[in-house]
């Protein structure tokens, strides 16, 4: 197994933050049939797999506003306004994804791309770990 760990400037605002290229860099040296898996180390973020550009990675923190509001309802009160939310988020939006590699290439459908989900504006460095497992 292979597996590399890598760091990732979200920022002060929610994100939904394409990791593909990373995962692609990370898979340069392959040329054969495995699986990715990819992780975030963290008990305020996850991954998905969506289209991006074209609206739905806006749409995706739209729904998690609608669904997590940042308001007073959290008993986990430390942090921002409403941070209670952001360690409810891996429960919806899972800390883990796991991808095809098919000849050294991910898998992915036409429009898929595996995303990064930060709604935690109280950490701005996220940690992401890629690791190949050969089939």
């Amino acid at each position: 197994m292979r597996s590399e760990e890598i760091e990732i400037r979200t920022g002060s605002e929610e994100v939904v933050h394409d990791l593909t290229s990373a995962a692609e860099r990370f898979l340069a040296d392959v040329d054969g049939d495995g699986l990715l898996h990819v992780w975030v180390p963290h008990a305020t973020a996850g991954l998905a797999v969506l289209e991006t550009g074209a609206g739905s990675d806006d749409d995706l923190l739209a729904a998690l506003r609608k669904l997590l509001p940042a308001d007073d309802r959290w008993r986990h009160r430390h942090g921002s306004h409403g941070h209670g939310r952001d360690h409810v988020l891996p429960a919806l939006v899972p800390p883990y994804a796991t991808i095809p590699v098919l000849g050294g290439v991910l898998a992915l459908g036409t429009w898929q791309s595996i995303c990064l989900v930060d709604t935690n504006v109280d950490n701005p460095v996220r940690k992401v770990r890629f690791s190949f497992l050969a089939g």
